[in-house]
């Protein structure tokens, strides 16, 4: 029985492991898209009319509000993996799958932060989907 309980205890100490690695990324991806924002916001009127994306246009400072509410969100769930709640492992997964999936265009022009940035992603997506959320409290069974 005590060996059982030990190999529950170093399950659970390798899921902590990675559910800080997929909380830290998710903070740290936060932090860059509040970054992105400031950048935004500070070179608004300065962007050339040759700048233009498909959604917003050429209107820097309405990025800029997106990348800093994706950046907050981000960083509260980040923090919330952490603490093991159910629907920041959802926003997680999907958010480190739509992160690999936007990559994927840059291979061409950049292979090998492609590669690493894609490669990322998927450990989050592991972590997440084996480890997050609330761990189903079950009778431990003895072998």
């Amino acid at each position: 029985m005590a060996e059982i309980y030990a190999r529950d205890v170093r399950a659970a100490e390798r899921g902590t492991g990675w559910l800080a690695f997929a909380g830290s990324m998710l903070v740290l991806g936060g932090g860059f898209k509040i970054l992105d924002a400031l950048w935004a916001f500070k070179y608004d009127d300065e962007v050339s009319g040759e700048v233009q994306t498909v959604v917003l246009e050429n209107d820097l400072q309405a990025w800029g509000w997106v990348w800093l509410i994706v950046g907050i969100v981000l960083i509260v769930t980040g923090f919330a993996v952490v603490t093991g709640a159910e629907w920041a492992r959802w926003v997680g997964i999907v958010v480190a799958v739509l992160a690999g999936l936007t990559f994927l265009p840059w291979i061409y022009f950049e292979p090998l932060w492609t590669i690493l940035s894609v490669t990322l992603a998927v450990l989050v997506v592991y972590a997440l989907a084996t480890y997050g959320g609330r761990q189903a409290p079950g009778p431990r069974v003895a072998v």
